[in-house]
């Protein structure tokens, strides 16, 4: 197990806190001009899904947990669990719904992406940087309203409902980020 000094934790990064291991969703550093500098973190649990937020004086150390990564493919999602197969060798991961509710919407069948494991349990993904989606559904765009570059709801495949530019349409292919949800460009 490696280790990190509180005040380089990130977002995304996997720690030990109490013994069992999170997910940092959210950092944010001070540094007061008295005292000393600490690190507010959001993290959720992998075991149970719940959030806490703690602070870190930032020269504490704080253990990273030994996250590894295999690329898999999206096959389906039942109630409470998304599954993934291993292509090669047809092995199959279930991720529950908790840990990763928040990317669900990116995810299309066969889509590849990286499931993360601790001690052999599946416990996240890791999605590309974007992705591209058709759009399944969009409002025309009204006549006149043009001023600062406005945005209208689309609903992309997979059931997502993403802001795009005026000018998109039904059947319009988009790049989205996975890190933002938000639209980068129309691809055909």
């Amino acid at each position: 197990m490696g280790s990190v000094k509180a005040g380089n934790i990130s977002k995304n990064d996997y720690i030990l806190f109490k013994d069992s291991p999170y997910l940092v969703t959210k950092t944010e550093f001070h540094a007061p001009g008295k005292g000393s500098a600490f690190m507010k973190c959001r993290l959720k649990s992998v075991v149970t899904s719940n959030t806490v937020e703690f602070t870190f004086k930032s020269n504490e150390t704080v253990e990273t947990a030994d996250v590894e990564s295999k690329e898999l493919q999206f096959l389906y999602q039942d109630g409470e669990n998304v599954v993934f197969m291993d292509p090669r060798t047809f092995d199959q991961a279930e991720v529950p719904m908790g840990l990763i509710e928040d990317k669900i919407g990116f995810l299309t069948p066969e889509m590849r992406c990286y499931v993360l494991f601790y001690q052999e349990k599946a416990i996240g993904i890791k999605l590309p940087t974007n992705v591209k989606l058709k759009v399944i559904e969009a409002q025309d765009a009204v006549a006149g309203n043009r001023v600062n570059a406005p945005k209208k709801p689309v609903i992309v495949e997979t059931g997502m409902e993403i802001m795009a530019p005026l000018f998109v349409k039904t059947g319009d292919v988009l790049s989205i980020s996975t890190e933002t949800g938000e639209y980068l460009n129309r691809v055909n």
